[in-house]
């Protein structure tokens, strides 16, 4: 797709230095017309789709998306820690699998096995736990009876049907911001986190085994794909994971988010999706080990969904150059069969949330100042009616306005 250079939102007839900020228009909404959807560095699923349907195997099509690398088979049963519930004031744990029982513990007690519970429930309670100050409150809930216990920092939470806890195989509910979700494996633990803004709030993470438990629940691309494009993206979500493990972020209390921002882990869910699941988790079987490596590491297998018909490198999108990363032709994402919302999309977005993402009171005049090779905005400049002016990547201003891709044109502004 080939823009234009400079694309104006605001024509003024005097210099705007001479022009009192009264008599500007100030747009009051920006439209948008693009293609693709997501970063576009990596492998594109609908490439990786587009392949597999064209016979070629997953190995073909992670070494076209990948520059450089070896697909081999590593050791991967490190324990992850993945965030499942951020900057919570509250969260409630329950099982309604009968004999199942929930272990509490106080304090973040790793894999210690001779660790003596400070509370034991089964399927007629649950645990609520909320954040006071520097501190988790936990209580038990059974019927109208309510047991508290001592607050402290940090809790863990065990239960039956695990490497933690023989017994009936337990299912676990987790319930906070009126959502529920599922978890079967591991054990879990709440922390209390001093947010910048916000201050304390509680983080709640899952701690699984990689090869298995964590890319089980794994949804990133849809499981009645063609195999060759769920193995592909095994692999990838496998690599990813083992080059973020052991990097712990204290904001999350984790090794990686259980969203999107690194790869949207759904637990048990994924493998009770309807009719799909099984496949997914066959595909995760049938792969087990192997990950994309360059110089003998594991790299960080980025992926999105659809460009705008080639790849991007990560210098261009993020400003920090990976050796792995390269521009290739993606002609699966032009296929309006395969990708018929983000083929072309329209957007427009509202005067504060442009303003917010260049940090300035308004913004009057748009000007895409640079393009990549890839056809993404390189660089994009914003003035605003005081004369200020603010400058930031393509990638930047996609993931603040929200517009599906850094492939795009701006078509028309309203006053």
């Amino acid at each position: 797709m080939r823009m234009s250079r400079k694309l104006l939102v605001l024509l003024l007839l005097l210099p705007l230095s001479m022009t009192p900020a009264s008599a500007i228009d100030i747009p009051s909404t920006f439209s948008f017309h693009g293609s693709g959807y997501g970063h576009g560095v990596g492998m594109s699923q609908m490439g990786a789709r587009s392949m597999a349907l064209a016979g070629r195997t997953s190995e073909e099509i992670l070494k076209y998306f990948y520059k450089d690398v070896v697909i081999e088979p590593v050791v991967d049963s490190r324990i992850l820690r993945v965030n499942i519930g951020h900057l919570l004031t509250s969260t409630k744990i329950s099982t309604n699998t009968t004999g199942a029982l929930v272990q509490l513990f106080s304090g973040d007690i790793g894999d210690q096995v001779d660790a003596v519970p400070i509370a034991v429930f089964s399927s007629k309670a649950s645990l609520n736990l909320s954040v006071l100050g520097a501190s988790v409150v936990p209580s038990v809930t059974v019927g109208k009876k309510i047991t508290s216990f001592t607050k402290s920092r940090n809790f863990t939470v065990r239960w039956s049907g695990t490497r933690y806890l023989p017994g009936i195989d337990a299912l676990i509910s987790v319930n906070h911001n009126g959502v529920t979700r599922k978890y079967r494996y591991g054990q879990m633990q709440i922390r209390a986190v001093k947010d910048a803004v916000l201050g304390y709030r509680l983080e709640l993470t899952n701690s699984v085994r990689l090869g298995d438990e964590y890319l089980w629940g794994i949804s990133e691309m849809p499981s009645y794909w063609p195999l060759a494009a769920l193995q592909a993206q095994a692999i990838a979500s496998r690599t990813y994971a083992l080059s973020k493990a052991g990097i712990y972020r204290a904001a999350c209390d984790c090794d990686l988010y259980g969203e999107i921002s690194d790869q949207l882990f759904l637990g048990y869910a994924k493998e009770l999706e309807f009719k799909y699941g099984l496949v997914w988790k066959q595909t995760v079987i049938e792969s087990a080990g192997l990950v994309i490596t360059q110089a003998g590491l594991p790299i960080t297998a980025y992926f999105f969904s659809s460009s705008g018909g080639k790849t991007e490198l990560a210098l261009n999108a993020w400003g920090s150059a990976k050796a792995f990363t390269q521009i290739v032709d993606d002609p699966g994402s032009l296929e309006k069969a395969l990708n018929p919302r983000f083929v072309t999309w329209d957007r427009t977005v509202a005067q504060s949330v442009i303003a917010a993402a260049f940090l300035l009171p308004d913004v009057v005049t748009l000007e895409v100042l640079s393009r990549n090779e890839s056809g993404t905005v390189g660089q994009i400049r914003a003035t605003s009616s005081t004369g200020a002016q603010f400058t930031i990547r393509g990638e930047t201003f996609r993931s603040r306005t929200k517009i599906p891709s850094a492939y795009f044109d701006l078509i028309s502004v309203k006053n």
